[in-house]
């Protein structure tokens, strides 16, 4: 890893082999519902709570995506995963059902992309051999959680987003497998804060922190520009921090294109009242390890920037009047040849 700079590059290529989502009965009615593994017929409680339906489909999407890699849960060498329950208890409990050494993490909707750099970081610099990352969202559990539950109907700004009910999984490993992509790098993101203190507006909290990142990443790595990238994908801002964040990079000068895409604008369709588009830690989990990792496989993406965005409000600092700190992490994955570092 190169640490001379704010921009990370992986000593070794390491390999995306395998990737699974678990998502539910609204995900699956959305453009991109035939990517997905498998879809729960209703929000409906699994055994006795929403949270054990979140913690069983963590379960399932981690245990989709090694056998997909045909990898065992006695082979992983690490397990990062995280989710916006208390205490990260999906990712926790599917640790517990996998045995295998765990690094829980949480960066609310960017927890996907910190798993991806931490342990392809880890593999890369040649601790471990192979390792899976996962993050899981539950419409139900976020929303009693961080605003008011469904039950109440309590109405949503436009600016608003839905949050996903979706687990995703990605298994990372050392050597290639058939037709994989890898991560090369990528850039560990900053806490941005401009003072947005209404959680109906995540888009706009996190969209200066997906700026900062992308600005980074650009200014500390003279071989690319973002056309260089046949996609540089947000994890999450919806249409409006989107578009927040197309002419923050208009103000500084960075040239944006078609390119420029976000993961919570793919997942829902303009018919699904939806408001701005989609949200949560599965979000980005699910449309990455499934519709994305197909893409790259058919030879649509060579080139990606993935940008993990997350708001790191909680209920409590919300009531006490504070304002939404926020993070992007972005991770670079790329086709074809190996370059050298």
């Amino acid at each position: 890893m190169n640490q001379k700079t704010e921009v990370l590059s992986l000593s070794r290529p390491v390999y995306i082999v395998g990737g699974a989502a678990i998502v539910g009965p609204k995900e699956k009615k959305g453009p991109l519902g035939d990517d997905f593994d498998k879809a729960l017929e209703h929000l409906g409680p699994a055994k006795d709570s929403w949270e054990n339906s979140e913690i069983e489909m963590t379960v399932e999407a981690v245990t989709t995506a090694l056998n997909k890699a045909k990898i065992s849960a006695e082979d992983l060498d690490l397990f990062c995963g995280g989710d916006l329950l208390n205490q990260i208890c999906a990712a926790n409990f599917t640790a517990r059902k996998l045995k295998t050494p765990f690094l829980g993490l949480y960066n609310a909707c960017a927890t996907m992309a910190e798993g991806l750099l931490v342990c392809a970081a880890m593999i890369g610099s040649g601790l471990f051999q192979r390792g899976a990352v996962s993050a899981s969202s539950h419409n139900a559990t976020s929303e009693r959680q961080y605003r008011f539950p469904t039950e109440l109907g309590v109405q949503r700004p436009m600016t608003a987003q839905w949050t996903v009910t979706g687990a995703g999984a990605m298994v990372l490993d050392v050597e290639s497998k058939e037709n994989c992509p890898y991560i090369s790098g990528g850039v560990i993101g900053r806490v941005v804060d401009l003072g947005v203190k209404d959680p109906n507006a995540m888009g706009a909290a996190m969209a200066p922190a997906a700026f900062d990142t992308i600005q980074r990443y650009f200014t500390y790595n003279g071989a690319y520009q973002p056309d260089d990238f046949d996609l540089i994908l947000t994890g999450d801002l919806g249409s409006h921090g989107h578009s927040i964040l197309l002419e923050l990079c208009k103000r500084e000068g960075i040239a944006t294109g078609p390119q420029f895409q976000d993961s919570g604008m793919w997942i829902y369709s303009n018919k699904q009242d939806v408001h701005a588009g989609g949200s949560g830690a599965g979000c980005s989990a699910s449309v990455w390890s499934t519709h994305l990792l197909h893409e790259v496989r058919k030879g649509k993406y060579k080139r990606i920037l993935l940008v993990g965005t997350g708001a790191l409000l909680s209920p409590i600092t919300i009531q006490q009047g504070n304002s939404i700190p926020s993070i992007a992490h972005a991770v670079v994955v790329e086709t074809g040849e190996v370059k050298p570092c």
